[in-house]
């Protein structure tokens, strides 16, 4: 068996207790070495092997599953945050299909969690926003010229921007062309729930300006929207002393 497993947002504690369980068990376990916490490797068994996804190609990946398999051994997959999430999980889970070879998949705490919990944020604010785009900028690899940064911007919905921290000019520049007023709040988070850990609110128009006074150069969400300013918005309906519910009756 095969698990692909989400290592969280980056503190060794935010893995899952299945995840963690599968790493305990596991005579092999191949991790995305680039972003994944090595203290998770902790969790493994004396004799597991272990190989670093980051100097690996998909196809010396897969090499590694299939002897693993032929030899009767547990594998654990190791992905960043949840893999569902940028993680190239996919094209690994297909070749399996066509090998026949069984896979399960274990959720992680994205870092896009991990981010909000660094500002204590809700993206989710009644009659502010109530929706979350996540999306990254187009660099070395391309997106879909439909999922552009302005045509998500014209939603003024919480953006959250993945894998740009390069490119930070450039995105305010765009994010202002789809309709986010300049002094739009934003922030930066570095390295969510990592022992170092850093968040720096600030605004659309300034993401370059900030990044570059506290040094951030990659591995850094941003997050655009009404939502990281936390003011504006509307109670919440659930818990309203005048709203009914399926379990509460609410009063006149």
């Amino acid at each position: 068996m095969i698990h692909f497993v989400g290592a969280g947002s980056g503190a060794a504690d935010l893995i899952t207790l299945r995840g963690k369980k599968f790493l305990e068990e596991a005579d092999v376990v191949i991790y995305a070495g680039s972003l994944v916490n090595p203290q998770l490797l902790e969790y493994t068994k004396q004799g597991c092997n272990i190989y670093n996804s980051a100097k690996m190609t998909l196809e010396e990946v897969l090499e590694v599953m299939t002897a693993a398999e032929e030899e009767g051994k547990t594998t654990v997959r190791l992905h960043t945050g949840d893999p569902c999430l940028y993680g190239a999980i996919r094209e690994q889970m297909d070749v399996l299909d066509e090998k026949g070879i069984a896979y399960d998949y274990c959720p992680g705490v994205s870092s896009f969690c991990g981010a909000a919990s660094a500002l204590n944020l809700e993206y989710t604010l009644p009659n502010v926003s109530q929706s979350v785009i996540i999306t990254r900028m187009a660099g070395r690899t391309p997106v879909p010229e439909k999922e552009s940064i302005e045509s998500f911007a014209a939603h003024h919905a919480t953006m959250v921007v993945f894998l740009s921290t390069g490119l930070l000019e450039e995105l305010s520049k765009r994010l202002i062309e789809g309709g986010y007023e300049p002094d739009t709040p934003a922030a930066i988070v570095y390295k969510a729930t990592w022992e170092d850990e850093k968040s720096f609110v600030c605004t659309v128009e300034t993401l370059a300006q900030t990044a570059k006074e506290n040094g951030i150069t990659k591995t850094a969400l941003m997050i655009i929207g009404d939502a990281v300013a936390h003011n504006s918005y509307e109670r919440s309906k659930l818990y309203d002393p005048g709203f009914t519910t399926e379990f509460r009756k609410g009063t006149d």
